[in-house]
């Protein structure tokens, strides 16, 4: 099994990354959009995928593909330890104690609803408290409205402090003493703010409360370590991680897998099957019921190999750097409104301008060839609170640059005249 070697088009100037040279690794970036340049500006919706990824995946169908685990001949065992060596780059990636605390999901989503109706259905009661932000995407909300329907539970809210974006937090100890459970987001993917995790889960645990993060706009942004975290799960997806689609990861704390009941039956799930009883598997198999997405696993190793090997710390600087910069740019359009902390944000810029509506202003903006997105980013009952039906927003990842900061500025410009 001979997989691609070559890590990135990393390139480094007195120390300084060149971040244009990376985007040579990104096929669809040379791409024309109505005759213009794409700006790709979506990335917390899905990043797009270096060439080192789609080569990983396609060596895995032409070399490898078979089933796993079970499999006696040389393409299966191949194609388990590529699995298996898939869950052990991801224990890394984050610092998990060890790699049978994770569990691979279709997404972000999944695994928040696995943890809802696992965890949640096993533990919580009629009149218990779930505790959330409200800042949380749809994914990590409906779930726990479900839940609470379903058991009789109640659901309560840190609230934010306005525009910037914050939580207020003056309440959170009053809060936790009465919740049995915490689920929020790292990063906001409507405000950009960054909140302080590893402060709220040490509060959380000091209440016993059991905690639940939102990792999908921060894996793949900035560097994430649950051990330092202190978090009892965490989800996040890989298609906002330079991976493919159709994969995530679920980690959670190996005796509270143990503890929780398998969240759908079928094949590898199980250790024994009669027909009036079941053994279950151990974990995190017994999480991960039919025939998995191997080759989604292989693409997000070789993704979050690209990632490490340019460094999240250095990639999270260089988001900064973009989102200040179109901050600051987007300040000087009389009437516009800004989402978000003035410091301190990630990659994510949400706006509305005083003349044109935002889905408009994307639409009019992708005729330039400037890609963003436009509408209430899942975030519904935040959009309700801040007293507007949608944003526009862009969002910045490693592969954008000044340049294309400076064309999104002009556009927005272009569009603003026009609708003035």
């Amino acid at each position: 099994m001979n997989a691609p070697a070559k890590t990135t088009s990393l390139a480094k100037r007195d120390g300084v990354i060149d971040w244009a040279a990376l985007r040579e690794d990104f096929p669809i970036l040379q791409e024309t959009v109505n005759d213009h340049p794409l700006v790709y500006l979506d990335n917390a919706a899905s990043s797009q995928k270096p060439r080192q990824v789609i080569d990983a995946i396609r060596h895995h169908y032409e070399h490898d593909n078979a089933n796993v685990h079970r499999g006696i001949h040389e393409l299966s065992n191949r194609a388990t330890e590529a699995y298996e060596g898939a869950r052990q780059r991801v224990a890394d990636f984050i610092n998990a104690g060890s790699r049978e605390e994770i569990i691979f999901t279709r997404g972000t989503t999944e695994g928040l609803n696995l943890v809802a109706n696992s965890w949640g259905l096993e533990n919580l009661r009629e009149g218990d408290t779930i505790l959330l932000t409200e800042m949380e995407h749809h994914s990590n909300l409906v779930p726990w409205q479900l839940l609470a329907q379903r058991i009789g539970a109640r659901l309560d809210f840190i609230e934010i402090t306005g525009d910037d974006g914050q939580l207020d937090l003056q309440w959170l100890d009053e809060q936790l003493a009465r919740a049995r459970l915490l689920s929020l987001t790292h990063i906001s993917n409507t405000m950009g703010t960054v909140n302080p995790i590893a402060e709220i889960c040490a509060r959380a645990r000091e209440a016993g409360v059991v905690t639940v993060m939102d990792a999908a706009q921060s894996a793949g942004h900035a560097p994430v370590d649950v051990q330092a975290i202190g978090c009892d799960f965490l989800a996040f997806s890989g298609h906002k991680t330079c991976g493919p689609t159709g994969i995530g990861v679920l980690y959670g704390r190996r005796e509270l897998l143990e503890a929780m009941p398998p969240y759908q039956g079928g094949g590898e799930m199980i250790s024994r099957v009669e027909f009036r009883n079941v053994t279950f598997n151990v974990v995190p198999h017994k999480f991960e019921a039919g025939t998995p997405n191997v080759a989604g696993a292989v693409g997000l190793h070789a993704a979050l190999d690209y990632l490490d090997a340019i460094g999240r710390g250095a990639i999270f600087e260089h988001d900064q750097r973009l989102a200040k910069r179109a901050c600051e740019r987007l300040a000087e359009i009389n009437g516009i409104r800004l989402f978000g902390p003035k410091k301190g944000r990630s990659g994510v810029v949400s706006f509305v301008l005083p003349d044109a509506h935002a889905l408009d202003l994307a639409t009019m903006a992708d005729q330039k060839g400037v890609a963003l997105r436009a509408g209430h980013h899942c975030n519904q009952p935040l959009l309700a609170k801040l007293g507007v039906p949608a944003t526009a927003r862009a969002s910045f990842y490693f592969y954008n640059t000044e340049t294309e900061v400076d064309r999104f500025i002009e556009v927005i410009h272009q569009v603003r005249k026009l609708f003035a």
